[in-house]
C-alpha cells in the first residue's frame, strides 16, 4: 500500500473547526486538524492544508478553494459544505448536488481521493428541523456522488450520537470539541485507520429530573433556551444575510499550503473507498 502523504481539507466553519478552540487560545482546531493528527501518527511526513473558511457557500468553495486544491494535488481531499446554503429558503438541494459533483470531478481528475460528507440530521433542534427535508435530499445526492466517483463518505446523517444537544455549541450550528473529536474518529474509520477510540462511546448520563414540577421546570428551561437562541444567534445571522455580510468576510485559511503537520501559529480573525490499496495518484 502506498502511504498517504498529503491531505487538504475544504469547506466552511465545520472544517475550519469553529466550536473547537485551539489549545493556545488562538484560532480553531476542529475535526480536520484532529483527523490529520491521526494520519500523521501513521505517516510523520504528512503534509496538511486547510482552506476552509466559516460562512462559505458551496459555490464559493468550488470557486475559491477547489482550484488551489487541484494545484496541490493532495493524495486525499475532503470537502464538506452546503450547510450554509440549506439555511437559505430558496436553496434547491438538487442544484447543490450539481455544484458538489463539479468539485468532485475536478479533484478526482488530478488523482486525488475525495472524502465527502453528508449533513447531520437536524431533528434535535426545533427551528433547524425545518430544513430536515432538504438536508435529507442533499444527503441522498452525496451518497450517489460518492458511489459514482469512488469517494470516501463520512456519513454524519447516520451518526445518531450527533442528535445529542450536548455535542453542539449554544448556536446549534457548530460542534463542541467532543463533537469534532467524534467526527474525526468517524473519518478515521472511513479511511481505514484504527484511532484507538470509538466515536460511538456514549456521553456521560445525567440524572433525569423527577416529578411533575421538575419536568415542567426542565421543559420551561428548554423553551427559554430556544428564545435565547433566536435573539442571540438566529437574529444576528438573519441580519447578516439581509445586509449581504458573511461571518467569513476577511477571514483567511489557517493552513493555505500543504505543509508538515505541526502546531499552527495563532492567526487573528480578520474582518473587512478506504485508503487501503490507494495507489500513488498521477500529478498534473
Amino acid at each position: 500500500m502506498t502511504q498517504l502523504q498529503s491531505f487538504a481539507a475544504l469547506g466552511d466553519s465545520f472544517t475550519e473547526g469553529v466550536g473547537d478552540p485551539a489549545a493556545d487560545g488562538g484560532g480553531c482546531r476542529g475535526w480536520a486538524d484532529r483527523f490529520a493528527e491521526h494520519l500523521a501518527a501513521r505517516e510523520p511526513r504528512l503534509r496538511y492544508a486547510n482552506l476552509a473558511i466559516r460562512g462559505k457557500l458551496l459555490t464559493e468553495v468550488l470557486d475559491e478553494q477547489v482550484p488551489p486544491a487541484v494545484e496541490m494535488g493532495a493524495d486525499l481531499v475532503s470537502i464538506a459544505a452546503g450547510g450554509n446554503d440549506l439555511l437559505r429558503p430558496s436553496t434547491d438541494p438538487d442544484d447543490l448536488a450539481v455544484t458538489l459533483e463539479t468539485a468532485v470531478v475536478a479533484l478526482t481528475k488530478v488523482g486525488s481521493t475525495v472524502m465527502v460528507f453528508t449533513g447531520f440530521d437536524p431533528k434535535a433542534f426545533p427551528v433547524l428541523r425545518l430544513i430536515r427535508g432538504k438536508s435529507a435530499v442533499l444527503t441522498m445526492h452525496v451518497r450517489e456522488i460518492a458511489a459514482r466517483y469512488h469517494c470516501l463518505i463520512t456519513d454524519l446523517w447516520t451518526m445518531r450520537i450527533l442528535t445529542d444537544r450536548r455535542l453542539w455549541t449554544p448556536d446549534r450550528l457548530h460542534l463542541t470539541p467532543d463533537g469534532h473529536r467524534r467526527v474525526a474518529l468517524l473519518a478515521c474509520e472511513v479511511a481505514g485507520l484504527a484511532p484507538g477510540a470509538d466515536w460511538r462511546a456514549p456521553l456521560q448520563v445525567t440524572a433525569p429530573t423527577s416529578g411533575f414540577v421538575g419536568q415542567a421546570a426542565t421543559w420551561a428551561a428548554a423553551r427559554w433556551n430556544d428564545v435565547e437562541w433566536v435573539f442571540e444567534h438566529a437574529a444576528p445571522y438573519l441580519s447578516r444575510r439581509l445586509h449581504g455580510v458573511s461571518s467569513g468576510d476577511g477571514v483567511v485559511p489557517k493552513r493555505p499550503e500543504l505543509t508538515a503537520l505541526q502546531p499552527v501559529a495563532a492567526r487573528p480573525v480578520l474582518r473587512s473507498p478506504s485508503l487501503a490499496g490507494l495507489s500513488q495518484p498521477t500529478r498534473r
